[in-house]
């Protein structure tokens, strides 16, 4: 099976990730600060940025729940807790070279295919819905500054 290439329009943040972060809380090599970041281990093999920054997000929220075995119900409290928040990460870029958006809408296209887009209601819709506070409040639990000013539309590729 192959490759093939994925548009994506989304409401948020432009991260950063592989080949540098656009975020304040660097260090000399570009890569996150430890020492501004405490939650984020860049050596952590298991669980990359979108996992800690999810699970951080989460305990800030106040479900702090981990998943064991014997928790019936564990994955269902963990989905809603997620749709609470009201963000996600969005991985984009490629698979070796993964760069990350903190949005609250997506908007796909795969290849091949056309969507019809209401602008005008596109336009309305972060201050109808507080996609605004939603991202705001989820920086401030992740203690990250994005070198973008405020959110906006973001238009992002993926091939995988």
């Amino acid at each position: 099976m192959g490759s093939s290439p994925t548009g994506v329009l989304a409401y948020g943040y432009a991260l950063g990730g592989a080949g540098g972060w656009n975020i304040s809380e660097v260090d000399e090599y570009d890569g996150i600060d430890p020492a501004k970041v405490t939650w984020y281990d860049d050596d952590d093999e298991e669980d990359d940025f979108t996992k800690q920054a999810e699970r951080r997000l989460l305990d800030a929220s106040g479900f702090t729940e981990t998943y064991e075995d014997g928790h019936e119900g564990y994955f269902a409290r963990e989905r809603e807790a997620k749709a609470r928040l009201g963000v996600e990460f969005y991985g984009h870029g490629y698979d070796e070279g993964q760069v990350y958006a903190l949005v609250t809408k997506t908007i796909t296209v795969d290849w091949g295919e056309s969507k019809v887009l209401d602008l005008p209601a596109l336009l309305a819709e972060p201050a109808e819905k507080g996609w605004d506070d939603k991202l705001r409040a989820a920086l401030t639990a992740l203690g990250i500054t994005p070198t973008q000013e405020q959110p906006a539309w973001l238009l992002c590729t993926y091939y995988g």
